[in-house]
């Protein structure tokens, strides 16, 4: 960089160099005060390796002559930056009583502008506060070739007056040299691209009266009493700011939404923004809106982002080029990663590794700023991320050094881990592989004791990484990875029927129904039909439950799949009974459990017991209702499924409800919905609220029957459910009639108007047609109360 390099002056006598001073030569020019402090007379009296005697010619009374160095590289006129950061730092240079050296760090991931805010700083207080000079040098911490300590102060050494010849060989004696020079001297020393402790170590003056700016990718945490100031992207506020000073205000406030639009696709990295902003400054009929387009192609975006001497690339290839071999291969495969935040175990999996700690493989990533830790996970590891300019770069280097097979297996394992720990958390809430299918894709095991901590909580964990699950089925899908595909995505139905997340469901089943059909997988095929048969089901679209599943049914009895074949039997039993048609559904039930008993899936056995009950109850067989829903909660606690003992204990309460017992009902829908609340099972929540809304209704409390309804409504709203919604709309509604208070009319008409149109587009013809009749009564009535009255 410029003026990193140290000239050596020339001094009053106006000759340098000569033989080397080790031979005795005479150096003419020399400044020598003998014994003084600073003086080459000081290091000739104590004997010091390499100094040199009094010069022929010279006094050994003459004063030495001080050099001023003015190293600092230019500043930046249209500088902007953190005022309240910049004071930090210069107060640390300056403050004064201190006892030792001020020394401030700044620190930041490639781009951020750590040499622009140095030198900044550095102009700023040079003329003021370090009259003495002023001395710089670009350590090359981030090439292959670092500056040595022993070079630096060489450079320094000449800087300051002191002659080549005489300068000490060793570092220790230069250091001294150096520090003597200084300790009488207010100095401010700018060390640019730091390596590490070691290197700047031996370039810290003594003296108080100094002070030294450091810039690093690396922390330099064993720099004691270092005031560090860590530099990140700018905010859309300060980047609009450098955008008006270097292509003029106007150009900015015509296109204020290209302007944001081009911060946000460089992700706010001040050198990425500069180099943008220069390219525009140069071409003034460009508009901003062009450069987020061309900005626009990631394939090409590092080519965009190079104007002159300035490149992002060769920025950030400074420090990928300088780390360790697989620390570059590690930086290259994690860009295969599409989540916007990435846990530790995922280095292990890409780089089959399964050290019990794999975080420790990005700490090397973390250290020198391509990798940030964005959070602490609950289990104590961390998450981290990309900036989008560091991935993009990234994407590139694995497309230039790693061959097509290594990335594929690559993105085998990383996918696999994901599949794996969604596997495990489904078999730890139901207590097994229960009642899911799964394929033959390889899986990769994360370390037992990663796993461990993971999955304390196994529905939390699904959840805390939904975003990351969603996109691993999207990335298997455009890999084409079929088999992985389908089985991740059918695994995922656990998280999104427990949270209620349909549209996930739906979408992701979609995405992973093309993928398995163009790749004619039958099997899959009739998993992820089957799954969304049960999601149709849920949001109360029977006509499409019923053609997915009877599909599914057709494809498993090809297969043999016995497996399958249960759950459709289960989930077709269901429709059967919420259709009104008892004795099919039985036997369908029958069926169902009959295929769940042959493979060995004692929770399949104990969902239909359960289901089944309800149609007992409904027939008074409250003995028959009873034995089903005891043998089916002595399956959930013995394999820990407590979802499951939740929904027994439900139709337990029901039969409570139906054989009068309201006080007795309504303390096992309380227990229950605590339960599920523990579990953050809304769906269920969604349903116990209603239960209890239905039970206050029958115990005349109709003010406590409403709050349970209006919970229960919010909670399905929230989860989009629209038919479980309009079905409590309409419980709503019968509520209110009853009532017969004229102020709720118009209440009464809103949530029947809202219930018909949910209905109609699902088609539950039994609840349309009764919420129908409410709302066409409810129409009459108003109007008989405008009519006037007869004369």
């Amino acid at each position: 960089m410029p003026g990193g390099y140290g000239v050596a002056p020339l001094g009053t006598a106006g000759v340098s160099g000569g033989p080397g001073a080790s031979g005795g030569s005479a150096v003419p020019g020399a400044p020598v005060v003998p014994g003084a402090p600073g003086s080459l007379g000081a290091y000739a009296v104590h004997g010091h390796a390499g100094a040199a005697a009094v010069p022929a010619g010279m006094t050994a009374g003459m004063p030495a002559s001080e050099e001023i160095p003015r190293q600092l590289p230019a500043d930046t006129s249209d500088f902007v930056g953190d005022e309240e950061q910049i004071a930090g730092v210069e107060q640390t240079l300056l403050g004064d009583g201190r006892r030792a050296v001020g020394l401030a760090v700044v620190v930041g991931k490639p781009g951020t502008g750590k040499s622009t805010l140095a030198t900044h700083i550095a102009h700023r207080l040079s003329e003021h506060a370090f009259s003495d000079g002023q001395l710089y040098c670009d350590l090359r911490g981030t090439t292959g070739t670092p500056a040595t300590s022993a070079e630096v102060l060489g450079r320094f050494l000449r800087a300051l007056g002191i002659p080549g010849p005489v300068i000490p060989e060793s570092l220790d004696e230069r250091a001294e040299m150096y520090r003597t020079l200084l300790a009488s001297r207010r100095v401010l020393v700018v060390l640019d691209d730091a390596a590490s402790e070691s290197q700047v170590r031996p370039l810290l003056p003594g003296s108080s009266r100094c002070a030294v700016l450091v810039t690093s990718r690396v922390r330099l945490t064993g720099l004691p009493g270092a005031h560090r100031v860590e530099l990140d992207v700018m905010g859309t506020e300060r980047a609009l700011e450098l955008l008006v000073r270097v292509i003029g205000e106007d150009r900015v406030r015509r296109e204020q939404v290209a302007a944001e639009a081009l911060i946000r696709t460089v992700g706010g990295l001040p050198l990425a923004l500069r180099i943008v902003a220069a390219r525009l400054a140069a071409r003034p009929h460009w508009s901003l809106a062009s450069m987020v387009q061309r900005l626009a192609n990631e394939r090409h975006r590092l080519d965009e982002l190079t104007h002159g001497e300035m490149t992002m690339r060769a920025s950030l290839s400074l420090t990928h080029d300088g780390l360790a071999r697989e620390d570059r291969r590690l930086l290259r495969l994690l860009s295969l990663a599409r989540g916007a935040t990435l846990p530790g175990w995922l280095a292990g999996a890409l780089l089959d590794d399964r050290r019990p700690y794999p975080s420790d493989l990005l700490e090397p990533l973390v250290d020198v700023q391509m990798l940030d830790v964005v959070g602490v996970e609950s289990t104590g590891g961390f998450r981290y991320r990309f900036h989008e300019i560091i991935r993009v770069f990234a994407r590139e280097q694995l497309s230039l050094h790693d061959e097509p097979a290594a990335r594929t297996e690559a993105l085998q394992r990383m996918l696999g881990g994901w599949l794996s720990l969604a596997e495990q958390a489904h078999r730890r809430i139901y207590g097994g592989d229960f009642t899911v299918l799964h394929g033959s894709a390889p899986r990769w095991v994360p370390p037992d004791s990663s796993t461990e901590d993971l999955l304390v909580d196994p529905l939390e964990w699904l959840d805390s990484e939904h975003a990351n699950l969603v996109q691993c089925v999207e990335h298997a899908a455009d890999a084409g990875m079929d088999e992985l595909c389908w089985d991740l995505a059918a695994t995922l139905a656990t998280l999104f029927e427990g949270k209620g997340y349909f549209d996930d469901w739906e979408r992701t089943h979609q995405l992973a129904l093309s993928c398995v059909r163009a790749a004619g997988n039958t099997r899959g095929t009739a998993a992820l039909l089957s799954s969304l048969g049960v999601l149709y089901l849920g949001r109360s679209q029977h006509d499409e439950s019923r053609t997915a599943l009877t599909s599914a049914l057709d494809l498993f009895q090809e297969l043999g799949e016995r497996q399958g074949l249960a759950l459709c039997h289960r989930d077709l039993a269901l429709l059967e009974r919420m259709r009104g048609d008892e004795d099919r559904a039985l036997t369908l039930y029958d069926r169902a459990l009959r295929d769940f008993d042959q493979v060995g899936d004692v929770v399949g056995r104990a969902i239909v017991l359960t289901q089944s009950a309800h149609i007992w109850m409904r027939r008074g067989q409250v003995a028959a209702a009873q034995s089903r829903l005891d043998e089916a909660l002595g399956i959930y606690r013995s394999v820990g499924y407590t979802g499951g003992e939740a929904r027994t204990l439900r139709r337990a309460g029901q039969l409570q409800q139906g054989l009068g017992e309201h006080e007795r009902a309504v303390r096992t829908f309380t227990e229950v919905l605590e339960l599920c609340r523990d579990g953050g099972d809304v769906i269920g929540e969604g349903h116990l609220l209603r239960d209890l809304g239905n039970v206050h209704v029958e115990m005349g409390r109709g003010d406590a029957a409403r709050g349970f309804y209006t919970q229960a409504l919010t909670v399905r709203e929230q989860m989009m459910d629209h038919g479980g919604a309009a079905l409590v709309r309409l419980d709503l509604a019968r509520l209110l009639v009853a009532s017969g208070g004229a102020e709720d009319a118009g209440r009464v008409r809103d949530l029947l108007e809202t219930a018909v149109r949910a209905l109609r587009e699902r088609r539950m013809g039994p609840e349309l047609a009764e919420a129908q009749r409410m709302l066409d009564a409810a129409g009459a009535s108003a109007s008989e109360r405008v009519l006037p009255a007869a004369p």
